[in-house]
């Protein structure tokens, strides 16, 4: 089984392209979406104790918990040593169950692949990527966006052209949803020809 490593800045489209492989067939691990549940189960307990009010019977409120470790980089430290071996934990399940139906391609999904080390957890690395101009109007027109937050964020993830560097294959968003499904699509009749190869 090959295991590629999806990633991109923050604006570049790697949600919207996960859906393309998902759509593919290809089984889609997301780091995202698996903060969401352990935040209604696994991880309660834990945030609750170092962060305590914090949470509520539904499990984390993720309003409150945001207003504790903003700014506060030790706050955040120990907020990721909470989550991030959880969200590690869940995806090896994920993977264990994809092996355990031979399947042959599956996608981690992990927002700072880089950033936190994930590159070593899988065989090869996707880049989801476009031109800044696009990167920033895409960001501008979320809710709640400004220039400062935008920096703010772009400050802590590595530069596009440094990921674009590092990877293994790079998807350019930058041209339509059509082009960009299209770059999918020959990705992964590369990958599978690799993985009949193994």
């Amino acid at each position: 089984m090959i295991v590629l490593g999806l990633t991109g800045s923050i604006g570049m489209g790697k949600s919207a392209t996960a859906q393309m492989f998902a759509e593919a067939g290809v089984p889609v691990h997301d780091s995202d979406a698996a903060v969401h549940r352990l935040y209604r189960a696994n991880a309660v307990a834990a945030v609750e104790a170092r962060f305590p009010g914090t949470t509520t019977a539904a499990g984390v409120d993720r309003d409150a918990l945001a207003r504790r470790v903003l700014g506060d980089a030790a706050a955040i430290a120990d907020l990721e040593a909470i989550v991030h071996p959880l969200v590690r934990a869940d995806a090896d399940a994920f993977l264990a169950t994809a092996r355990a139906a031979a399947r042959r391609v599956v996608v981690l999904d992990i927002p700072l692949l880089f950033e936190t080390g994930g590159a070593a957890r899988v065989d090869a690395v996707v880049v989801v990527s476009a031109p800044k101009s696009v990167q920033r109007t895409r960001v501008l027109a979320r809710p709640g966006m400004t220039e400062d937050k935008l920096a703010a964020i772009l400050a802590k993830q590595m530069p596009d052209e440094e990921k674009r560097r590092r990877a293994h294959f790079v998807i350019n968003t930058g041209r339509g949803v059509d082009a960009a499904r299209a770059e999918v699509l020959g990705l992964l009749r590369t990958v599978n020809m690799m993985a009949r190869r193994r």
